[in-house]
């Protein structure tokens, strides 16, 4: 079960907040790579989800993304070398997605600065 929501700005706040507590970020992994897939928000645009925590990660580890594994990343290494990538490659930082895959979409220089 989820505790994320219809709520998205909620949920990124929770994110900020739990990941702050927890100091790790969980995504998903396979092995031909991390988990992205395309925007829909925007055109032309990929994403990379994370989440604040183990379980809603795992809410996502089936179907399509069910040969994916639930991966730890700490935080310290997520804002000091991640966001600094996915912001080279002109990827964007999906946050907290919902169980209907709903969440934000942020730049990754916009996530850091959540953490300030």
């Amino acid at each position: 079960m989820t505790k994320l929501t219809a709520d998205i700005q909620a949920n990124l706040l929770l994110f900020v907040e739990e990941t702050q507590k927890s100091r790790v970020v969980w995504s998903l992994e396979n092995e031909e790579g991390w988990l992205a897939c395309d925007s829909t928000e925007f055109e032309n645009s990929e994403v990379m989800p994370f989440w604040s925590s183990k379980e809603d990660a795992a809410f996502h580890n089936v179907e399509e993304w069910a040969d994916f594994e639930v991966k730890e990343i700490p935080l310290d290494v997520f804002i000091e070398d991640w966001l600094i990538t996915l912001d080279e490659d002109g990827v964007l930082v999906g946050i907290n997605w919902n169980k209907n895959l709903e969440g934000k979409e942020l730049e990754p220089g916009e996530v850091a600065k959540l953490y300030l």
